[in-house]
């Protein structure tokens, strides 16, 4: 049966290949099946059941159990330990939550409505000012317990920061002074700017909500305790606490984080070529510095493949611009137009995301 299935997939146009990995047959094995004419499956294979299976009796007792008036609202994390204080052993949670999988009976057990989290929307940003992402990340003080807290906005198109406090406490008044004194000091047409954070207090604050909605600017939000929806403030986080001149000892005062925190921003602006945009600095590509600089480098390979062309067997180095940068993208869409899936952010001559600096 399996040979006739792949003969019949063959003939109808697919590749042997690809036809015998969806029925589960190995090239060679399918070579050497067609070669002898058929016969038994002699392909290796457990022959027979685990040992610790549990019996059809004991399977059907397990499903009685966990839809009994007692258990049917609760969850095999639940009624395990129940059942243990009964003097009950019938199955692990593991065993529990595999069986009721394999009867479809593992909805949400209860009348509480399971919170779901959509992820967050898309955004692409083909220049400055377009979208932002920021986070507070704590900074270690003298006092054992206690933390000075670095308000930082990141560009998420350039990668330069353009905006950071350091306070000795977390608020949403001073996020949202925050906000609100960065889009000054950048010249920013704040209709249209999206500002992309985590769910953190200071972020979802009624006065920093109401901030953000009288700036007109678009609130995002990541999912709850998932740090790749805000992957880069996290990244730049980890750039920052991996400084070989970061402190290893705690900051003495506030005045000295700050101090630490200035230096820091200004190294990374203008001298940290970040390997998100062919290894430019953030203030380069924030100004459009970086074509120019990118297409020195492009033609400096190509005299230089010119004068030893035996050093290439293909292309030199793709020097081009990052051209559009994602925020939170879709997997299922990376390789679709952009301008037909997901919202776009652009450049206007209306004055719509202008940035200057």
């Amino acid at each position: 049966m399996v040979l006739e299935a792949v003969a019949e997939a063959v003939e109808a146009g697919a590749r042997r290949q690809r036809a015998c990995e969806v029925v589960g047959l190995d090239r060679r094995t399918e070579q050497r099946w067609r070669k002898q004419g058929g016969g038994v499956d002699r392909r290796a294979g457990r022959q027979s059941s685990p040992p610790n299976k549990l019996s059809e009796a004991e399977r059907a007792e397990l499903i009685e159990t966990a839809n009994s008036t007692e258990f049917r609202n609760l969850s095999p994390k639940q009624i395990v330990p129940k059942l243990a204080d009964q003097g009950v052993y019938l199955a692990s949670e593991a065993t529990f939550f595999r069986v009721l999988r394999q009867e479809k009976l593992l909805s949400h057990r209860g009348r509480t409505r399971p919170r779901r989290y959509k992820r967050p929307e898309e955004f692409v940003a083909t220049g400055p000012c377009q979208v932002w992402s920021w986070d507070i990340t704590y900074l270690r003080s003298a006092m054992r317990g206690c933390f000075y807290y670095l308000y930082l906005i990141e560009d998420v198109w350039s990668r330069m920061i353009v905006g950071y406090e350091v306070h000795a406490c977390e608020s949403m008044d001073l996020s949202a002074a925050l906000i609100a004194s960065t889009c000054a000091t950048m010249g920013v047409d704040r209709a249209g700017l999206v500002l992309h954070s985590d769910n953190g207090g200071p972020m979802k604050g009624s006065t920093m909500l109401a901030t953000l909605q009288r700036l007109g600017v678009v609130p995002s939000f990541s999912r709850p305790r998932v740090s790749d929806d805000n992957a880069y403030c996290e990244s730049l986080f980890r750039t920052l606490k991996y400084r070989p001149d970061f402190p290893r000892e705690p900051f003495q005062s506030l005045e000295h984080a700050r101090l630490w925190v200035e230096r820091f921003v200004h190294w990374y602006n203008t001298e940290h070529l970040h390997s998100g945009i062919q290894y430019v600095t953030p203030y380069d590509r924030h100004l459009g510095l970086d074509v120019e600089i990118l297409a020195m480098r492009h033609e400096l390979y190509q005299q230089a493949r010119k004068k030893q062309p035996e050093r290439w067997t293909r292309n030199t180095r793709n020097w081009a611009a990052v051209g559009h940068v994602r925020l939170n993208p879709r997997t299922a869409i990376r390789n679709q137009n952009i301008g037909q899936s997901v919202r776009s952010l652009s450049t206007t001559t209306s004055g719509h995301a202008v940035c200057g600096i």
